[in-house]
């Protein structure tokens, strides 16, 4: 598992290289406004999917399948509540300062009467749960989107969303709350597997629908990005797209 810090580090790199490319890429399909680095994108994309296939995939169908469910429950609500101080933070730099609290109020509740976590008493109280990181915020302060790009390891991007993960990685609350290094490390591990398990029906869906998956992954994840930095209810566009970058001439 890839520590948090050298996480946020190896995604300076890969989105600089992927800058200087930009520079010169060309594309003639429809996507060329949104995905001029697309020969680049769908060589990443192939690497990811193979380690997903072969590595990801049948750890996370293993978890699912063999570690009992009380045990996945558990750590499943644990994560969320660490994400949800994060996710507080992001709203209150969106100024969202009631939704700020209310995700606030959640790791309180969650952290005291939740047993550290283990359960979502807040949900049930009738705290919803929300979901923002860094790409989001930048997003609310106008930043645009810039090129998709697929990153190594980490999956669909853009250029915006890879600068917010860079700080969501380096500012994840694991990193500061476990010490041990080896603990640490287990957690991400299990924190990955739950998170890919959770996907696992999901996945077996686009293999059946999607003529071409590279594709159908990157439409979604642009229009969903683009749905949430608007809190579902984006603008119209001609295209579906956030392409904005490209009127920057």
């Amino acid at each position: 598992m890839i520590p948090t810090r050298l996480r946020a580090a190896l995604l300076c790199p890969v989105l600089a290289g992927a800058l200087a490319l930009g520079g010169c890429a060309s594309s003639q399909g429809p996507g060329a406004s949104v995905d001029p680095l697309e020969p680049m994108n769908r060589a990443v994309f192939a690497f990811n999917d193979t380690l997903d296939q072969y590595a990801l995939k049948p750890a996370a169908t293993a978890y699912r399948d063999y570690v009992p469910e009380t045990f996945r429950f558990v750590a499943g609500n644990m994560f969320e509540n660490l994400r949800d101080v994060w996710t507080s933070v992001n709203n209150l730099l969106q100024g969202k300062p009631g939704r700020a609290a209310s995700d606030f109020g959640r790791v309180v509740v969650n952290t005291t009467f939740g047993f550290i976590g283990m359960g979502d008493v807040a949900s049930e109280i009738g705290f919803p749960k929300h979901r923002e990181d860094f790409g989001q915020t930048l997003g609310v302060w106008g930043m645009p989107t810039g090129p998709y790009l697929v990153l190594p390891f980490f999956g669909p991007s853009n250029f915006r969303d890879g600068a917010g993960l860079a700080l969501d990685s380096y500012a994840d609350p694991m990193a500061s709350l476990v010490g041990d290094v080896p603990t640490r490390n287990t957690a991400y591990g299990i924190r990955l597997l739950d998170a890919r398990a959770g996907l696992l029906q999901a996945g077996g869906l686009m293999d059946d629908i999607a003529l071409d998956r590279y594709l159908f992954m990157r439409d979604g994840y642009l229009q969903r990005r683009r749905s949430l930095v608007y809190d579902g209810d984006p603008p119209p566009t001609d295209d579906g797209y956030d392409d904005s970058w490209l009127d920057e001439e």
